[in-house]
């Protein structure tokens, strides 16, 4: 599935920049289908956040057809999402009134590493942004069935180091996190605020890695 939009052609820094020099200087063994993970993921943006790209009689996306199962599927995760929204008033504010998909780009950021100041170009990209209170927050889908499963998840996926990425690169002093199990189809939520563990741990991660990209990259 190709996505026509260009963001990811731009030379400033992001999140996923990270992950990637993460992942060549840590490497780790890979579980599952990482492709068809990502494949997932990007079919249920599509489908919550840029409905335009999506023809839902045709199964396709940006006109290309999209497998019938993996379609059908992602389907009734946009479902659970759209079934948790009548229970979550705030998840169907987001879904009514966010601002998807939106850049960010914030020039000449700011870094200290232990006293060591620096400054890289960077840039973010948002499933929904609340202009108003100016926040937002992160879609995802994720193999967990417990609370306790996602708390983990959050850490090892590095969900708290792009939340504080995000809002630093906004100045938000809040975020939140919605995720669809692949596995029972339950909506987990968690709301982070500056300051708080989520924030703090992921700030040090994403420092750490954002000197690492400076030395080697930049």
């Amino acid at each position: 599935m190709h996505n026509p939009d260009t963001y990811y052609q731009r030379s400033e820094v992001s999140n996923s920049d990270l992950t990637a020099l993460k992942e060549v200087l840590y490497p780790r063994q890979q579980f599952g289908d990482k492709e068809k993970a990502f494949r997932i993921g990007s079919i249920v943006d599509a489908m919550i956040s840029e409905k335009q790209r999506v023809d839902f009689l045709n199964m396709t996306i940006d006109g290309q057809p999209i497998d019938p199962e993996e379609f059908l599927f992602c389907r009734e995760l946009q479902r659970a999402l759209r079934s948790e929204a009548r229970r979550d008033p705030f998840l169907e504010m987001v879904l009514e009134k966010a601002d998807t998909q939106c850049v960010m780009v914030n020039r000449d950021q700011r870094f200290n590493n232990g006293g060591f100041e620096f400054t890289l170009d960077t840039r973010c990209k948002w499933d929904w942004w609340l202009s108003a209170p100016r926040f937002g927050g992160d879609l995802k889908t994720i193999n967990v069935e417990t609370d306790a499963e996602f708390e983990n998840a959050i850490d090892f996926f590095d969900w708290d180091r792009s939340r504080a990425w995000y809002m630093d690169i906004a100045n938000s002093n809040q975020d939140f996190i919605y995720a669809i199990s692949k596995k029972n189809f339950r909506v987990f939520k968690k709301y982070i605020k500056r300051g708080d563990e989520i924030y703090t741990r992921g700030r040090e991660k994403y420092e750490d890695l954002a000197f690492k990209y400076w030395c080697l990259v930049i």
